[in-house]
Formats: C-alpha cells, sequence, structure tokens
C-alpha cells in the first residue's frame, strides 16, 4: 500500500478488543483451549484416515483435506492473536499482515471450493452407487482436491493484491483483530466503491457458484433417498450426508453473511465476533461433527486405542 508522504511503512495496529481489556484476558483462555481442540481434533481425523485401510475412501481423502485446511486456517489467525492479547504490543508487521491475508483468504476460498467437491462425492455414492468406484477414481479425487487449492489461492492472490495497491495515507490502525478485507478497506484514504465492487463480485463466485452446486447435489441426493422404500436405507443415507451438511451449514451461513456486508455498513463488533466464529470455531468443532455422527471415525478411534492398549 502506498505512503502519500512517501514516509516508510513499518506495520499495522491490530485494535481487536483492546478496549475490553477483561474481554481479552477471557478470550485469550478460551481461544487458548479452543486452538489445542482445533490441533487435536484435526490431526487425529488426518492420522486416522492414513493409518486406518478403512477409511482410505474418497470421503476421508478429502476430508483429511479439509482437516489439513482448518489446521493450516487456524493456525495463521491464532498464534497472532494469542500474542496480541496477552500484551500491550498489538502491532504485525507490514509483511505478516500480507502473509496473514493471502494465507487466510486463500484457505477460506480453497474451503468453498472443497466444501461443493465433498458434496459431488455424496452425491455419487448416494445416487450414482454402483458406478461409485468409477466416478470417485483416485486420479479425479486428486485433481479435484488439488484444483480446490489452487483456485482458492489464486483467488486470494488476486483479492490481495487488489487490496494492498491501495494507498493508506499513513493510516495504520486496524480495528479488527486480524488482517481481513472489510477492515482493510476501511483504511484506504481514497475512494474504494470500485475495488469492493470487484473484491464483491470474486466472492460472489467464489462463494455463490460452491453454493449452487451443494444445492444441486443435495436436491438429486434428496430426491434418491425418498425413493428408497426401506426406512433403514433412507437412514443410512441421510446419515452419510448429515455431517457434511451440517459443516456446510455452519461454514456457508457465516462467510456468506460476512462478506455480503462489504456492501452494507458493517458493524465493528458484530464484525469481530462472526469472523471469530468462522476462523476459530467452525475448524474446531468440524472434527466433533464428523467424529460424534460417523461410526466409521469412531470404529478406527476404537482400533487404535485397542492397538495401543495391547502393546502396553
Amino acid at each position: 500500500m502506498e505512503q502519500k508522504n512517501g514516509s516508510s511503512f513499518t506495520g499495522f495496529i491490530l485494535l481487536g478488543f483492546s478496549d475490553r481489556p477483561q474481554l481479552e484476558l477471557v478470550l485469550f483462555v478460551v481461544l487458548l483451549i479452543f486452538y489445542t481442540f482445533t490441533l487435536l481434533g484435526n490431526s487425529t481425523i488426518i492420522a486416522l484416515s492414513h493409518v486406518d485401510p478403512q477409511l482410505h475412501t474418497p470421503m476421508y481423502f478429502f476430508l483429511s483435506n479439509l482437516s489439513f485446511l482448518d489446521l493450516c486456517y487456524t493456525t495463521s489467525i491464532v498464534p497472532q492473536f494469542l500474542v496480541n492479547l496477552s500484551g500491550a504490543d498489538k502491532s504485525i508487521s507490514f509483511g505478516g499482515c500480507v502473509v496473514q491475508l493471502f494465507i487466510s483468504l486463500g484457505l477460506g476460498s480453497t474451503e468453498c471450493i472443497l466444501l461443493a467437491v465433498m458434496a459431488f462425492d455424496r452425491y455419487a455414492a448416494v445416487c450414482r452407487p454402483l458406478h461409485y468406484t468409477v466416478i470417485m477414481h483416485p486420479r479425479l479425487c486428486a485433481l479435484m482436491a488439488s484444483a480446490s487449492w489452487l483456485v482458492g489461492f489464486a483467488n486470494s492472490l488476486l483479492q490481495t493484491v487488489l487490496i494492498f495497491l491501495l494507498p493508506l495515507c499513513g493510516r495504520n490502525k486496524l480495528d479488527h483483530f486480524l488482517c481481513e478485507v472489510p477492515p482493510l478497506l476501511k483504511l484506504a484514504c481514497v475512494d474504494t466503491t470500485r475495488n469492493e465492487s470487484e473484491i464483491f463480485f470474486v466472492s460472489v463466485i467464489i462463494l455463490f457458484i460452491p453454493v449452487a452446486l451443494i444445492i444441486f447435489s443435495y436436491d438429486r441426493i434428496v430426491r434418491a433417498i425418498l425413493r428408497i422404500k426401506s426406512a433403514v436405507g433412507r437412514r443410512k443415507a441421510f446419515g452419510t450426508c448429515g455431517s457434511h451438511l451440517t459443516v456446510v451449514s455452519l461454514f456457508y451461513g457465516t462467510a456468506i453473511y460476512a462478506y455480503t456486508q462489504l456492501r452494507n455498513n458493517y458493524y465493528q463488533d458484530e464484525g469481530k465476533f462472526t469472523s471469530l466464529f468462522y476462523t476459530i470455531v467452525s475448524p474446531m468443532i468440524n472434527p466433533l461433527i464428523y467424529t460424534l455422527r460417523n461410526k466409521d471415525v469412531k470404529e478406527a478411534m476404537k482400533k487404535v486405542l485397542r492397538k495401543d492398549s495391547d502393546s502396553r
């Protein structure tokens, strides 16, 4: 970002919740607990997906991608936030801010696409069970996962460049706890209407096209399930999709709400708490959703625990 007076620009001040010192202490403890559970939960799913042969399927390949993504996503934000909460220094370097925005945007965009890919996997499993192994070939799974990461970070690169080309005129106080698009736009000392329109347009593509694909997939899935005559069969089919649908609802609900606010007045505290949810809370509860609702993961965990106890 350019400076009007040509002076060197060292970084930003992340104000976060600095106007509420007591809340900062509570947030530090809560976030430390949440972050620990996020690391444990997502690492467990990745490890189980590699260790247990029963989980060497497309569904768990994509789930391990999602868990790795959530690990990276939270790690790109929480450590810096914890440091800022624990002391008087609320600064982040210019390079650190660029990297944080690029990584968090890239991972968030990748998750949007990956959730749509996972919906297609559920569609193939429920609507095309006899051809499932042919459709979801390992090479296709790897291609779809790679495309999700590539498109996600390409979008992030575009948005990051658009943001940091804006002149700040010496402004460096970000009224947020992380480097994110809406508060960075507010720092600009020029009219950002065009930039907001460009970013909003890209966000619509990244958010709403995957949502449309997910809705299409689940429309077909529901129709296929309703044609199943057996009540046990219907429950089993719904069970394979329930966890994914819950994760989709949580992630897209908050993400769409946050980015549609680019067109409206985004209340400061409301924006911070919304960001807290989809950057910290959602990655923590995703493993719980998949573990509590999934018999395969539970069985894999029991096997590992039994092996561990037998080895002793």
